[in-house]
Formats: structure tokens, C-alpha cells, sequence
């Protein structure tokens, strides 16, 4: 019980501090204000269901590729319902999964290894960071483009 209740909490702290960027960039990118609680939610919904799978075992890339993938269908739900392009609810829902802490270990290493020399230890950092970092942002990416790839097709899968 109390292990439910760890993973509650934490699962409702991550969604409500995601919720909070991705209105900041929505206002940055000029979503109309009708659709921000819904960027807010996007958001929340994102990053929640990616922390969700990453407590049971599942890797950052695979957890951020379905959770975008997620965002993405239910933006086109939203589109289709309040009748905007799916972007406007998506974009700035995906931003909080943006892999910021990566990109930057990945840098701090690159620049340690121009001021110190090359160690092993700094390049085995900089490469598990930077390939970290890019295979989260390519599901970011195919996760946003599955609903149109699936939705909007325009002949039979089969």
C-alpha cells in the first residue's frame, strides 16, 4: 500500500510540474488561450504516462515513444473536436519530454575533454549521453508523426 502510494504521488507531482512548461511554451508559440488548458493537459498526460512506464522497468526511449505517440493521438481527438490543427495541442505538450539533463551532460563532458584531454571515463559519458539524448528526442519526433501516419493515411495499410 504504501508503494501505491509513493507511486501515486510521484506520478501526480511529475504531471503537475510538466503541466507548468508546457502552458509556458504554448504561450510562447501563440496558442490561442481556449487551448492552453488543453497543452496544460497534454503535457501532464505525456510526461505522467512516461514516468508511469519508466516505474515499471521500461527505458526512457521506449517510455518517451509511446508517451509521445500518446500526446499525439489524443491531439488529433482534440483537433478533430474543436476543429485546429493537431499541432497546436501537441507541440507544446512534447516539450517537457525534452531530453535537457542528457543534452547537457553530454556537453559538459564534450567541453571536459577540450580543457583536461581525453580519459575514457569523460568519452564513455559524452557518448551514453548524446546517444541518449538523440534516441529520446527521435521518439519525441516519430511519436508526434504516428497519428498522421496511421490517421491520415491516405491508402490501406494492408
Amino acid at each position: 500500500m504504501n508503494e501505491l502510494m509513493t507511486l501515486l504521488i510521484g506520478l501526480l507531482d511529475d504531471m503537475f510540474f510538466a503541466a507548468i512548461p508546457a502552458v509556458g511554451f504554448a504561450l510562447v508559440f501563440n496558442v490561442p488561450k481556449s487551448a492552453l488548458f488543453y497543452c496544460a493537459v497534454g503535457g501532464a498526460i505525456g510526461h505522467g504516462s512516461r514516468y508511469f512506464m519508466m516505474q515499471f522497468g521500461l527505458p526512457i526511449e521506449w517510455a518517451t515513444l509511446f508517451a509521445a505517440s500518446l500526446v499525439g493521438f489524443i491531439g488529433v481527438a482534440w483537433s478533430h473536436r474543436y476543429l485546429a490543427h493537431p499541432k497546436v495541442f501537441t507541440v507544446a505538450a512534447m516539450i517537457p519530454m525534452v531530453p535537457g539533463v542528457y543534452a547537457f551532460n553530454a556537453m559538459i563532458a564534450m567541453v571536459e575533454i577540450s580543457q583536461t584531454g581525453y580519459s575514457d571515463l569523460l568519452f564513455s559519458s559524452l557518448i551514453e549521453n548524446f546517444l541518449s539524448a538523440m534516441f529520446i528526442i527521435a521518439g519525441l519526433a516519430v511519436g508526434l508523426a504516428m497519428p498522421g501516419l496511421i490517421i491520415y493515411r491516405r491508402r490501406p495499410v494492408v
